[in-house]
């Protein structure tokens, strides 16, 4: 046992010492070649589905032959190939260096989508963490206005829209939770923040009829009339202003602006087109 487990060291230390050695030669190797040559290597990785491998060729570049047009065009690669490889903050730094070292070029408003994605392509992942919602967010609006006619730009603003209208829904999850469980204040105040804060998605309806629904369990009668009148206005099409009517017609009510509370103050704007 002990002969052979002697002998298993020594040929585990002969790979590791041959694996160096072929690590070594090939850092040489690479040396030798021109930045083209480099470059096809890259994109060659990156046809075989190999994109980690295709990130290191492109750097390889920026490292031997900086502030070339190679080098330009390899960091911009590289960026594709640590994103294709789901290493988003690699990505991220490399599309981030594009755009610090090359902010007037045509592929800036590329490395600038790619950064944007870094963080939208994890939007599904963050659980309850809305962190990185919002960094895709403040990078999609970046690329809009600072590249409003790149290619890029309608599908960033769709993108946009989709991530903003997340953050809405999230917000409804929450509050339908609170509403639920009888929280009722609390609930309110999710659903607030969704109509006023996010008042153009597609979750403003649904929020406003389940304020009514809070602030009827709160006993605030004017507040529920007057989220009913919102919807009224600007909804009256929607199947959640029917439901409105019947919620509040079974307590005696109808929707209109009632009282002086903030809905009513929307209401006002509504009716001198200054909400939506």
């Amino acid at each position: 046992m002990r002969s052979h487990h002697a002998i298993f060291l020594c040929i585990f230390a002969t790979v590791i010492v041959g694996c160096a050695k072929l690590k070594q030669e090939s850092a040489v190797l690479i040396e030798s070649y021109s930045a083209k040559e480099i470059y096809d290597i890259g994109e060659d990785k990156l046809n075989k589905n190999r994109p980690e491998e295709a990130a290191e060729y492109f750097g390889e570049i920026e490292r031997l032959y900086p502030y070339s047009e190679w080098a330009k065009r390899g960091l911009i690669m590289q960026a594709f190939s640590f994103h294709k490889a789901v290493d988003y903050p690699n990505s991220r730094s490399a599309a981030q260096r594009y755009i610090d070292f090359y902010p007037a070029t045509e592929d800036a408003a590329y490395a600038q989508y790619i950064l944007a994605l870094s963080y939208y392509d994890q939007i599904g992942e963050v659980g309850r963490d809305q962190g990185i919602t919002f960094k895709a967010l403040q990078e999609l609006r970046v690329l809009i206005e600072r590249y409003p006619d790149s290619k890029y730009a309608v599908e960033s603003k769709a993108k946009f829209d989709l991530a903003f209208d997340y953050l809405a829904a999230k917000e409804m999850t929450v509050g339908r939770y609170y509403l639920q469980k009888g929280y009722y204040t609390a609930a309110v105040k999710r659903f607030r923040v969704v109509v006023q804060d996010f008042r153009d998605t597609a979750q403003t309806p649904e929020a406003l009829y389940r304020l009514i629904e809070a602030y009827l369990s709160l006993g605030l009668k004017a507040e529920a009339q007057s989220a009913g009148a919102v919807l009224a206005k600007q909804y009256e099409g929607s199947d959640w202003y029917k439901d409105s009517l019947i919620l509040l017609s079974g307590n005696g009510l109808k929707p209109e602006a009632a009282g002086d509370n903030w809905l009513t103050t929307i209401y006002r704007q509504m009716i001198k087109g200054q909400w939506l």
